[in-house]
């Protein structure tokens, strides 16, 4: 292993951060990880990490530490307190935050890592479980150019199309609008579904040629077979969408733009999640246009 690359501490091992965190390892970085979860400290050692039993032991001797855990409150539990990541961490480290969390939270923790001497980049990313595995991730950042160009040969080992935004806080207002998009993109993709289902038409057959249309989407090719199979185990769940369709409601509010389609869409998956579906895919939200056409769906 390369002494020469930076040292990696790595916090969150859940349905994302354990694939990125072992792409790293394939690509020879020294990884050592913390997270709730015994099973997933047990697969990082597995596969060349090594488990730390405390956020202060992950990234005590770190150069970077790489965060992705599921909202706001969870970057601030981990973040701040006297056993969290910016009372012991180094000064100088590099604190690369890939969690998808409100742009003021990213703000402001740059603000305070900044006190200690800590550099950070807020990086949300795109792509899903499918792309974490696959290191073909949207990487979107917020922060300085000079850690944008530290961070990048990280980054590149996690994705594909990285790009700065501009200053703290920019990677996350860029998530917001993914998350827009994507939640819009979904549910017209379910509403042609049951469309199509309902008028008698080979559905299979239907996606393929949508699919090389100006109807394609990366959406559409990658939850096809969720819509065909009604396969919803979660690559990325409702309830995590459900809780970026506020962040972007709520940011959009904040500077005046009107999301007129955004804001049906954001009640449809807070229904979806009331009616308990919020552990599942978010392409389930197929199983919300299906109640509401009448159809039997399985739970």
């Amino acid at each position: 292993m390369s002494s020469s690359l930076p040292k990696i501490a790595w916090i969150g091992l859940g349905i994302m951060g354990s694939p990125m965190a072992e792409n790293l390892l394939k690509a020879g970085y020294s990884v050592t990880g913390y997270t709730l979860e015994q099973a997933k400290l047990d697969r990082l050692a597995a596969n060349g990490g090594t488990a730390a039993a405390s956020i202060a032991e992950a990234v005590r001797d770190a150069d970077v530490i790489i965060t992705m855990v599921p909202a706001s409150p969870q970057v601030e539990a981990i973040a701040y307190g006297e056993d969290g990541i910016l009372e012991n961490a180094r000064s100088g480290a590099l604190l690369i935050d890939t969690s998808s969390i409100t742009p003021q939270t990213s703000v402001d923790l740059a603000k305070a890592a900044s006190a200690k001497g800590i550099r950070v980049l807020d990086a949300p990313v795109s792509g899903g479980e499918a792309g974490a595995i696959e290191a073909v991730l949207s990487i979107m950042v917020g922060g300085e150019k000079a850690d944008f160009d530290t961070a990048k040969p990280i980054l590149d080992r996690l994705g594909k199309t990285i790009v700065l935004c501009g200053p703290h806080g920019s990677g996350q207002t860029v998530k917001a609008a993914n998350q827009l998009i994507v939640a819009v993109n979904i549910q017209a993709c379910a509403e042609a579904v049951v469309f199509l289902e309902k008028s008698g038409v080979d559905l299979e057959a239907a996606l393929e040629v949508l699919g090389g249309g100006l109807a394609g989407s990366t959406v559409l090719t990658r939850k096809k077979d969720n819509f065909l199979k009604r396969d919803f185990a979660p690559g990325f769940r409702i309830d995590l969408h459900h809780k970026d369709m506020g962040i972007v409601t709520d940011a959009a509010r904040n500077v005046g733009a009107a999301l007129p389609v955004g804001s049906v869409v954001a009640n449809l998956v807070a229904s979806l999640r009331a009616q308990g579906d919020g552990g599942l895919d978010h392409s389930a939200l197929l199983r919300g246009v299906e109640r509401l056409s009448g159809l039997p769906v399985n739970d």
